[in-house]
């Protein structure tokens, strides 16, 4: 009788330097980022490969220092972690946005509106900031969560830390830039006849932002942010092209009325986060 060798299957492709650049930088698509995943689990040359990726963007040097400190905690009488050390995994925490393009997205609107107003002699500006404000927290959320944004978040998302509360963490980042930087602008636009206060946006902008994460909870960040801050632009765009000097965005957001109604549904989208707080355990891994 004759005796067969059984000899493991080789793979029939392997990873390429581009794969594995998209992959560490989290653009790859969804479809190649689990075949890549599924292969280096048998494929130690690609995960080689792979991992040298990683470590050489934008997560390698927080990768290396929380290793070397992981390894230095590790040792006996070691010393306290260093302050770099945390300053590093801090910044990190914050999240894609306040590393990437949307700060300077932020910048340029800030920029925009100070050249409006005082060199090109627009008296509409203040309704232009006005009207952006709100969707630029909404975009930096986009930004700071799920595979495709953070390099990191397979890690991230199986710890104690991850899902909503690393969600949370990363939108109050993203809020403490934007609150300060965007009213401050606007109090020093010069305003027009009856445009709202430079503070107007801040309800409309914490109100859209929950919302954000509560819908998110459903259909992923990215989708849930251009879906509401799209809607929202449709909503001022008409009125600020109608009449760009005239206090065009007051009907959105000034007035009892509306800041009540924008208060309860910043109240509501928070329920509802609480209530889908799970599903951002889950979401990013089907």
């Amino acid at each position: 009788m004759s005796r067969r060798t059984t000899r493991p299957a080789t793979p029939s492709w392997h990873v390429t330097d581009a794969l594995a650049a998209r992959y560490a930088e989290g653009t790859a698509a969804e479809t190649d980022a689990w075949s890549l995943e599924k292969h280096v689990e048998s494929c130690a040359a690609c995960a080689a490969r792979v991992s040298a990726a990683v470590r050489a963007g934008a997560a390698g040097p927080v990768l290396a220092s929380v290793r070397t400190e992981l390894l230095a905690s590790l040792a006996p009488g070691a010393p306290a972690p260093s302050p770099l050390g945390r300053w590093a995994r801090l910044w990190w925490s914050a999240g894609p946005a306040l590393r990437g393009s949307w700060l300077v997205a932020v910048a340029l609107v800030v920029g925009a509106a100070f050249g409006l107003a005082h060199g090109a002699g627009v008296q509409g500006a203040r309704n232009w900031l006005l009207a952006v404000s709100p969707v630029l927290p909404l975009a930096g959320v986009a930004v700071s969560y799920g595979r495709h944004a953070d390099p990191l978040h397979e890690i991230t998302a199986a710890t104690p830390s991850g899902g909503l509360r690393l969600l949370l963490t990363r939108t109050a980042a993203v809020l403490l830039v934007c609150v300060p930087l965007l009213t401050a602008c606007g109090a020093l636009l010069p305003p027009a006849a009856g445009s709202p206060g430079a503070a107007a946006w801040l309800l409309p902008g914490l109100a859209l932002t929950l919302a954000t994460l509560a819908l998110g909870s459903f259909v992923g960040c990215r989708a849930a942010a251009a879906t509401l801050g799209g809607g929202w632009l449709l909503a001022v765009a008409r009125s600020l092209v109608g009449a760009p000097g005239a206090p065009a965005v007051a009907p959105y957001v000034t007035g009892p009325a509306v800041q009540t109604a924008w208060a309860a549904a910043a109240l509501a989208c928070a329920a509802l986060l609480a209530l889908r707080r799970r599903s951002f355990d889950h979401l990013e891994t089907r």
